[in-house]
């Protein structure tokens, strides 16, 4: 199966690749400097030039705080682009797989999303990447739209690189612990996303790791399980007001992930000792 990245990158791209190609599939990352998506010339040129059979589109516009103050440029990248993006792929009858975001929910329900929960984006990114999401839908080819939250792994810049970073800097560390979501790593996103793909799933779908945590408790583990002797003070979202409002409990429930690639990811907490063994 022949199999085009975009994005390449970033840090799930650079999973996404590695997965693939150890599973012996022919596959190409582009970064933003090989192919811009908001270019719809380029797009056609690739899709002709590698002619996949699936395209995992991860390329994306993240600066949530940015998107605030340029919504433009984050509508263009995440809502345009990739309207043009799926438009070509049906035409060329190429599998659109898209990345999303927890960022879709406004974070007042309370309890874990389904995929079928309703979107109410509170901020301009969450916006730009449902209407990315509405379009693929909207265009009627064959896609896969896999929604992340809380990404880390190697390659990319994280939170548990800032943390780390921090911790090595200052004695005393903040961190918001009124924000609820589900870390995910990487490696394990991918796989997940290959498995998605090679069972030939189609709609949305939820991938994160298991279990769910606030931002300061997973500082609390990165440095326990570091070494790290920084302090940890919890503090609230109000003490450090951000351009973009953020969803105050955005964990996805993953269900029917399990159902149809056979298991359930490991706990966040599992991944992160992973990740930091092998950095």
């Amino acid at each position: 199966m022949r199999i085009l990245v975009t994005g390449a990158a970033g840090m799930l791209a650079r999973a996404v690749v590695a997965e693939f190609a150890a599973r012996g599939n022919k596959v190409a990352g582009l970064t933003r400097q090989q192919l811009d998506i908001t270019s719809t010339p380029a797009v056609a040129e690739a899709l002709r030039e590698y002619r996949p059979a699936v395209l995992v589109n991860c390329a994306a516009y993240t600066n949530v705080d940015g998107a605030e103050e340029n919504p433009r440029e984050a509508f263009l990248v995440n809502g345009l682009a990739v309207k043009e993006l799926a438009a070509l792929c049906r035409a060329n009858g190429v599998r659109l797989v898209h990345i999303s975001t927890d960022y879709i929910f406004d974070g007042e329900k309370g309890s874990p999303y389904h995929v079928y929960d309703p979107a109410r984006p509170v901020n301009r990114y969450g916006e730009s990447k449902w209407w990315g999401e509405a379009a693929v839908r909207e265009t009627g080819g064959d896609y896969l739209i896999v929604r992340i939250s809380w990404l880390f792994g190697p390659g990319g810049r994280h939170f548990v690189g800032t943390i780390l970073k921090r911790a090595g800097e200052a004695e005393e560390l903040k961190v918001v612990d009124d924000q609820y979501g589900a870390p995910t790593y990487a490696p394990d996103a991918a796989r997940a996303i290959a498995d998605l793909i090679l069972a030939g799933a189609r709609g949305t779908f939820h991938v994160t790791n298991s279990g769910e945590t606030t931002w300061y408790r997973f500082a609390r583990a990165i440095l326990e399980l570091s070494g790290s002797r920084a302090k940890l003070v919890p503090c609230a979202t109000a003490d450090f007001p951000r351009p973009a409002r953020r969803p105050r409990y955005a964990v996805l429930d993953n269900f029917p992930l399990k159902e149809v690639i056979g298991y359930q990811l490991p706990p966040w907490e599992d991944a992160l000792r992973r990740y930091l063994a092998r950095r």
